[in-house]
């Protein structure tokens, strides 16, 4: 399952990226529903932030070369 495998270190680079920001999404995972399936790859969710985190994370992605 080499799509489920791209998506899990997409998933752990995103995760680094935003600690590299000081940034949590505690709902970030891949959607169980779209495990099983080879194409698409399964899809990221990033679920729902405060609005400090949402503020942050768009600070963040301004400020990005």
């Amino acid at each position: 399952m080499a799509c489920v495998e791209q998506a899990e270190e997409t998933l752990r680079e995103l995760r680094a990226a935003l600690a590299r920001a000081e940034i949590t999404l505690p709902s970030l995972r891949i959607d169980p529903a779209t495990i099983a399936r080879e194409a698409p790859c399964p899809r990221i969710e990033l679920g729902g932030c405060s609005v400090d985190v949402a503020a942050r994370l768009a600070a963040a992605l301004r400020s990005a070369p």
